[in-house]
């Protein structure tokens, strides 16, 4: 069994790309077997990449001075919040749910599945690290908001960490299920 290390990983492995090959990216959008459903489980990546660049880029603003840091709490409590609860339950439904059943369509697959889950375990992790470093923040916005600015490296690296895992974890994602999904006119 081949083993991938999910740091060091740049983009899909190649024996997991023989669908990739005949279902290339950029023809999705155009194929007839690109369903609503596969379109909606795209843009919840999308609206997960779109948080993890609000996260890091306020936090940016704030260490430059150009946030309030009471807008930018309710920002980080609000956004935060979304990027941890929806990811938490996307990738429960994709482990059980899912998964499971591209694995039916197509066994070939499998180990790419797994490996997929084995990401989403990291991403509970840095998940973790990122809700115990805002929590941290907010809590200290109201106890002594003073303190506060110390804990912005903190925040900017759980967030950094949290989406350059994301961008290759989520194109890896779509490249090995998408090309599945077309090729067994699957979800339609």
């Amino acid at each position: 069994m081949t083993t991938y290390d999910i740091h060091a990983r740049q983009g899909l492995p190649q024996e997991m790309q023989l669908l990739l090959r005949d279902y290339p990216r950029e023809d999705w959008p155009g194929h007839p077997n690109f369903a609503t459903a596969t379109q909606n489980w795209m843009r919840a990546h999308q609206m997960f990449r779109q948080l993890g660049d609000i996260i890091v880029k306020d936090t940016e603003k704030l260490l430059e001075k150009e946030m309030e840091t009471e807008r930018y709490a309710s920002r980080l409590s609000h956004y935060g919040n979304q990027l941890v609860n929806n990811l938490h339950g996307h990738h429960h439904w994709e482990d059980h749910s899912f998964f499971p059943e591209l694995e039916a369509a197509d066994p070939r697959f499998l180990r790419g599945l797994e490996m997929l889950e084995t990401d989403h375990t990291e991403m509970d992790a840095l998940l973790d690290t990122f809700t115990d470093a805002a929590n941290r923040y907010l809590q200290l916005e109201r106890l002594s908001p003073k303190d506060t600015r110390e804990e912005l490296p903190a925040m900017l690296k759980a967030g950094e960490s949290i989406k350059r895992f994301l961008d290759r974890h989520l194109a890896d994602e779509e490249d090995l299920v998408v090309p599945i999904i077309l090729h067994h006119k699957l979800r339609g």
